[in-house]
């Protein structure tokens, strides 16, 4: 388990938003490097994942994960998914690995980032699957947390949950603020090498 005290400094470290998104550089499944900077002028959501977590699969069990991703590819919305998991940790995942399970579930991110060792995710101080983030096309942090309001693992709740993602994205979309900038995000915790 983290240290109550790194968890702390950890929270303490959160970025917030209408703060810049921290900048991050990371090798994706498909062998590239990619980082913040290159997609200026676009939104990016950023996806935390462990295909081993039960709340992760009860958005991917239900199809609703995917139905985010599709519509942010259809608004030219960069949809990122980021695996922390350490090697030998639950939801760990070489290329290889990532690969089959989004194509296993339907899964349709721009990319997948391979962060075992963590530092993405700490940058942004990521402590569940799923934990979003969603940035805007200045490279400005508009949201951190949950993905709806919903905290279970039973994909029924799905559609009683109002979903902060998809408001936050409809908001952007028409020029303005996002509401709720802030959730506390639930799932398992991110499986760091020192977790």
């Amino acid at each position: 388990m983290i240290s109550t005290l790194a968890a702390s400094l950890l929270a303490l470290l959160a970025p917030m938003p209408g703060q810049a998104a921290p900048e991050f550089s990371e090798v994706s499944a498909g062998g590239e490097t990619i980082s913040l900077d290159q997609f200026e002028g676009k939104t990016v959501v950023l996806e935390w994942t462990n295909d081993g977590c039960p709340f992760v699969q009860k958005h991917y069990g239900a199809g609703n994960m995917q139905a985010l991703q599709k519509r942010a590819g259809a608004e030219d919305i960069v949809w990122v998914q980021v695996i922390s998991s350490a090697e030998g940790k639950q939801g760990y995942a070489d290329a290889a690995r990532a690969t089959e399970l989004n194509a296993e579930r339907g899964a349709e991110p721009a990319y997948v980032l391979l962060d075992a060792d963590g530092s993405m995710g700490r940058a942004y101080a990521a402590k569940t699957t799923p934990h979003m983030f969603i940035i805007d096309g200045e490279g400005t942090l508009r949201y951190n947390g949950a993905i709806d309001t919903i905290p279970s693992s039973n994909p029924a709740d799905i559609k009683r949950a109002d979903n902060y993602v998809s408001t936050a994205l409809s908001q952007m979309k028409n020029g303005g603020e996002v509401v709720t900038k802030v959730s506390k995000p639930y799932g398992c915790s991110v499986k760091y090498a020192d977790s």
